[in-house]
């Protein structure tokens, strides 16, 4: 059988991507992130994020890469009543229309903590194993570390996410030495290596790494 002719093309890729349309809320901060130059989740992550969110009864979620509130706003909108997010981003400037789209989409300052600082330096500052799910959007230099942080932080059967794990499909070219191709390699090395995980890479987006802790 030729796998390849299985594959999905560029029509059923974006079929599957567009399928699921996102609230007018997180479309509107996708909107935003795009206007100020900055990479917004794709509408088929926010689909999966939700999914995964709802699936685990997520109550508590971090969040590394605010980048001005869609994903974020994703989770909030999958999260039960009691579900509390916390989103950290070295630019403060991302966070401020994050929390007014928070706000505005009726979430109270009670449901979410926006931490303007280093994820390097936050997360190691987090409670052990008191998460459901850590999602990774952040600089993918430093894509290892999160990885190692986030394995403390969550729950035994909650969720590891890392986003744009294929980045541009250059990580799945192994002649490709650029700097953020070989840290998200290493990133999805390590949790491959782990046995503390049970992983699938998921063709959503740039790439969807989820990762349940055993």
């Amino acid at each position: 059988m030729n796998n390849a002719a299985q594959s999905p093309n560029v029509a059923s890729w974006t079929f599957a991507e567009d399928l699921i349309a996102p609230s007018p809320e997180v479309a509107e901060m996708r909107d935003e992130a795009s206007l100020a130059g900055l990479t917004p989740v794709s509408t088929g992550v926010v689909a999966t994020l939700q999914v995964l969110t709802r699936a685990i009864a997520a109550k508590a979620v971090v969040e590394v890469g605010t980048l001005m509130g869609a994903s974020g706003l994703s989770f909030l909108e999958a999260m039960a009543t009691d579900g509390v997010l916390t989103s950290i981003d070295v630019e403060a400037d991302n966070q401020l229309p994050a929390r007014a789209a928070f706000t505005k989409a009726g979430f109270s300052s009670s449901r979410f903590r926006l931490i303007a600082g280093s994820p390097i330096d936050v997360m190691p500052k987090l409670r052990d194993g008191a998460y459901d799910i850590v999602f990774i959007n952040g600089d993918k230099l430093e894509y290892v570390e999160y990885v190692a942080s986030a394995l403390r932080l969550l729950r035994h059967g909650g969720l590891l996410i890392i986003n744009d794990a294929l980045w541009r499909n250059l990580v799945a070219d192994p002649e490709d030495e650029s700097d953020e191709a070989i840290i998200i390699r290493e990133a999805l090395e390590a949790v491959s290596a782990s046995e503390s995980y049970t992983q699938a890479l998921l063709p959503v987006g740039d790439g969807l790494l989820v990762a349940v802790k055993d």
